[in-house]
């Protein structure tokens, strides 16, 4: 058994990755609407702001920032999550244990998530984010992928509509140890 923590801080920014428990579907694009509907419903319950999300077809990417005195991220994505797979046609294959559980099979149990730390963390976890369409090869330019909060930064003037037309590196997202 891991012994696995999460790291809080009360009304903190956080980066997270969640995904999908089967990496090969596209449930995340093809039921957007119910997505943005979980989402919304949680954060109706449980506020926090979007700072940045990108959704791809498996996985999705987002930045949170939680109210003053609120540390508990956890649960809204149990809510997000829980809300969703309702709403998703059942006929996933799922594993003995996931069975056992009852359990869907659409999401992976865990989700990768990262404190930000200053500014320099929070400009390079914008990045990773908007460029991570652009790095699985789903599109040329960030400014190409429709599912994202790219397209909002550009109209408040955080990026130039031309960003990461070329191969950027970063210092940000999940990491493998």
């Amino acid at each position: 058994m891991s012994d696995y923590h999460r790291y809080r801080v009360s009304g903190g920014c956080y980066f997270f990755t969640v995904n999908l428990y089967d990496r090969h579907k596209s449930l995340l694009i093809e039921n957007l609407d119910l997505l943005r509907e979980s989402v919304r419903s949680c954060k109706q319950k449980r506020p926090f702001h979007i700072d940045a999300w990108v959704v791809l077809p498996e996985h999705m990417h987002c930045i949170w920032t939680l109210p003053e005195g609120d540390v508990d991220f956890s649960n809204r994505w149990k809510m997000i999550k829980t809300q969703f797979s309702k709403g998703v046609a059942k006929g996933e294959k799922r594993s003995f244990a996931q069975v056992k559980r009852g359990e869907r099979g659409i999401w992976q149990r865990r989700y990768w998530e990262h404190l930000i730390r200053d500014e320099v963390d929070y400009k390079n976890h914008m990045d990773y984010l908007h460029f991570n369409p652009v790095k699985h090869g789903w599109v040329e330019r960030a400014i190409d992928w429709q599912y994202s909060s790219f397209h909002r930064c550009i109209s408040q003037g955080i990026y130039p509509e031309n960003w990461a037309s070329d191969n950027l590196t970063f210092e940000a997202g999940e990491r493998i140890s």
